[in-house]
C-alpha cells in the first residue's frame, strides 16, 4: 500500500469513527431536560416551612415535568452542609436548593471562609414564597401578650430561652432581630430543624419561638401556642387579632420568611428559564394556592434577575443586623 493509500485508509477509518460517535455525543447534548429525576435539595430537617414549601413546589413539579422531583433534607452547618453538596453537583438542572434568608443573607456575614461564594457558585432561579413570621410562646409562660412578653423578658434577664430551626435559620434572625430592637434578653437554643425545636417548645422545655404560619397554625388554633406577635407590617387574615411588631411601638420592623430555588453555576441559560417557567406554573396550580393562602404565605415565580435583585436587597438589610445584633456561629 503506497502513501496515498494508507492516508485515504486512514481518513475513512477516522471519518467512520466520528460518525459512529457522532449520533451518542448528539444525543447527549440535545437530550431534553430534565431526562432523569430531579433533587431537591432541603438544608433542614423535616417538619418545617422549608420542606412544606419544598413539596408542595415539588409534587406539582413532577406532575408537569414527568420525571420525579423528590426532596432531600440535609440539615446541618446552617445549611452550609446542602449548599456545598449542591455547589459541586453536576450543572444539569437535576439538582437544585432551597435557598433563604440564611444561607444567603446571613451566612455570608456571619461565617468566615464558606466552601463556597453563593453569589458566584450558585444561580438564583426564581423566589418561590415568603411567609410571614410569628412569634409564639408557650402558654405557661406568664404573658398572655407581647408586651407583658417583653417586660417578663426584661425583668427577668436569661431566664427564658428561644429555641430555632438552627443557627442563622428565618426564627434564629427573626428572634434576634426582636432581641436588638426591643432590648430584652433571652437564650438562643438551636435545634436541627422545625420539627425538633417544635417538640421541645410544646413540651415547655423552651419558652418561646418564630417561625411560619405552616408549621405553627396547627397548635395556635389548638391553643397549645400562643401568637403574640407577628412580623410582617400588616397584619395576617389567619389572625386578625395578633397584632404586629411594627404597631406595637417598633417602626419599619418587618421580617418574613422566604424560600427560592437555586442551581450550580454553569447551568444552562435555557434550564434555568425553563425551571423558573415550570415553578411559576406550579405556583398558580389550585394545590399550591390553596396550601399558601391556608398558610399566609405569598407565591413568587418571577425571573432569575428579579430573585438575584430581591437577595442583594437582603443581603444589605441583613449584613447591618448580623453586625449590630453581634449574631455569631452557635
Amino acid at each position: 500500500m503506497n502513501k496515498n493509500s494508507r492516508r485515504f485508509a486512514l481518513s475513512a477509518s477516522l471519518s467512520a469513527l466520528a460518525l459512529c460517535a457522532w449520533p451518542a455525543w448528539a444525543q447527549s447534548q440535545s437530550a431534553p431536560w430534565p431526562s432523569k429525576a430531579i433533587r431537591f435539595v432541603v438544608p433542614f430537617a423535616p417538619g418545617g416551612t422549608s420542606e412544606i414549601v419544598a413539596r408542595s413546589v415539588a409534587a406539582e413539579l413532577t406532575k408537569q415535568l414527568g420525571q420525579s422531583v423528590y426532596v432531600e433534607n440535609k440539615p446541618g452547618g446552617a445549611g452550609v452542609t446542602a449548599m456545598q453538596d449542591v455547589a459541586k453537583a453536576a450543572p444539569d438542572g437535576h439538582t437544585m436548593i432551597l435557598t433563604h434568608v440564611g444561607t444567603l443573607a446571613v451566612n455570608p456575614y456571619m461565617l468566615k471562609n464558606q466552601p463556597y461564594d453563593v453569589n458566584k457558585d450558585f444561580v438564583p432561579v426564581t423566589l418561590l414564597a415568603k411567609v410571614p413570621n410569628v412569634f409564639v410562646i408557650h402558654p405557661d409562660v406568664p404573658a398572655k401578650n407581647f408586651k407583658e412578653f417583653v417586660d417578663y423578658a426584661k425583668s427577668n434577664p436569661g431566664k427564658l430561652n428561644y429555641g430555632s430551626a438552627g443557627n442563622a435559620s428565618a426564627g434564629h434572625l427573626a428572634m434576634e432581630y426582636l432581641k436588638l430592637v426591643t432590648g430584652m434578653y433571652i437564650t438562643h437554643i438551636p435545634y436541627r430543624g422545625t420539627g425538633p425545636q417544635l417538640t421541645d417548645l410544646l413540651a415547655g422545655r423552651t419558652h418561646a419561638s418564630s417561625a411560619g404560619m405552616p408549621a405553627l397554625g396547627a397548635h395556635i388554633r389548638s391553643g397549645k401556642l400562643r401568637a403574640i406577635a407577628v412580623g410582617t407590617q400588616q397584619r395576617i387574615a389567619a389572625m386578625p387579632d395578633v397584632p404586629t411588631v411594627a404597631e406595637l411601638g417598633f417602626k419599619d420592623f418587618e421580617t418574613s420568611q422566604w424560600y427560592g430555588i437555586h442551581v450550580p453555576a454553569g447551568t444552562p441559560p435555557e434550564i434555568v428559564k425553563r425551571l423558573q417557567e415550570e415553578s411559576l406554573k406550579a405556583l398558580k396550580s389550585s394545590a399550591v394556592t390553596e396550601r399558601f393562602a391556608t398558610d399566609n404565605a405569598v407565591g413568587g415565580g418571577g425571573p432569575s434577575s428579579e430573585y438575584a435583585a430581591f437577595i442583594k436587597n437582603e443581603q444589605r438589610i441583613w449584613s447591618d443586623i448580623v453586625k449590630r445584633a453581634g449574631i455569631k456561629p452557635d
